[in-house]
């Protein structure tokens, strides 16, 4: 298929998105950057991680997003005491058949809203992760695959803040994107406050349905990569592992592991998404810059001596992007 024919296309497949956004802004002020985020996970079929201060309207962004899709949607407080079976469920005992039957747990739908998601224990995270990875649940000895579409969108306070505990670097990466948002300008603020404290607070209307999704991820697919931008991609991840080999010696001594080829796809797929997004048929070396932050912020580990200097992971990729050769 010509590029032409593909650019019409992806004009024509992405008008659902004007309509989505409106009903988004309805309640949500700003946010435009989360908000976009939180689509091009949706449309690349990919989880979302979310991380800022209380009070940002995370988890709002997040149900609201829910509540213009007809689809299914949980929400699940993650506290410290939550044990695997509150999430992805048990076996009950019936006395009366003396048989044992599935009580299924949240996980079960479509969109799963994960809040908190830094405050449960190891056991918790470990039983989400299969969840994520392979989108199926094991109870007992019983394996079950989850319906489509299946997304998490996880938020999570600072690491600094009392009663957190650090996710485990192998359910971090399974996260397509990590988002970090900060405050509000003055005048979304004052539009906050006019919104909030009204007597009728905006609620958002089922929109689009599951169909558009799915219809959208298939036009998506085909969006065209050209081979220089699939070059400039590798080039971008084999940098984070051997930083010195793209002229930044300098981070050699900070980067104690790079981003795995799983950062490739992802990026691969953000950019193709954030493309879909401006109703282009293929994507530039702006739609990787647009994403790479997201993409490989939660995917390099510092050594002690970055965190010594409170080098921040963002630092890091934007000394990348300043390196490595734009096509």
């Amino acid at each position: 298929m010509e590029i032409k024919e593909i650019n019409e296309k992806v004009q024509q497949e992405s008008v659902f998105l004007s309509t989505l956004y409106a009903e988004i802004g309805k309640v949500i002020v700003g946010q435009k950057y989360f908000i976009d985020r939180l689509l091009i996970a949706l449309l690349g079929d990919g989880h979302i991680l979310v991380e800022g201060v209380p009070g940002l309207a995370k988890t709002l962004s997040v149900s609201t997003l829910c509540d213009c899709i007809q689809t299914k949607f949980q929400r699940i407080q993650f506290t410290p005491d939550l044990l695997p079976a509150d999430l992805i469920g048990t076996l009950v005992y019936n006395p009366r058949e003396t048989s044992f039957s599935v009580k299924k747990g949240p996980i079960f739908s479509n969109l799963v809203l994960a809040d908190e998601i830094n405050r449960a224990p190891a056991k918790v995270q470990s039983a989400l992760l299969e969840s994520m990875q392979e989108r199926q649940v094991t109870i007992s000895e019983e394996t079950y695959k989850l319906e489509q579409p299946f997304m998490v969108l996880a938020t999570q306070n600072p690491i600094e803040q009392e009663g957190t505990y650090p996710l485990p670097e192998a359910q971090v990466d399974r996260f397509m994107l990590k988002v970090k948002i900060g405050y509000p300008t003055k005048e979304e603020e004052l539009e906050i406050i006019e919104r909030m404290t009204s007597k009728e607070k905006p609620k958002a209307n089922k929109v689009i349905g599951v169909k558009e999704i799915f219809h959208a991820r298939e036009v998506m697919q085909e969006i065209y990569v050209d081979k220089k931008v699939k070059e400039y991609i590798v080039n971008l991840i084999f940098a984070t592992r051997e930083p010195d080999k793209y002229g930044a010696k300098d981070l050699k001594g900070l980067i104690a592991y790079g981003a795995s080829p799983r950062a490739s796809i992802y990026l691969t797929i953000a950019s193709k998404a954030n493309a879909f997004l401006h109703g282009r048929g293929y994507i530039t070396p702006e739609d990787v810059k647009a994403v790479g932050y997201d993409v490989l912020r939660h995917r390099i580990i510092f050594t002690y001596e970055a965190e010594a200097e409170n080098i921040t992971t963002d630092d890091i990729v934007k000394r990348l992007f300043e390196e490595v050769e734009v096509p």
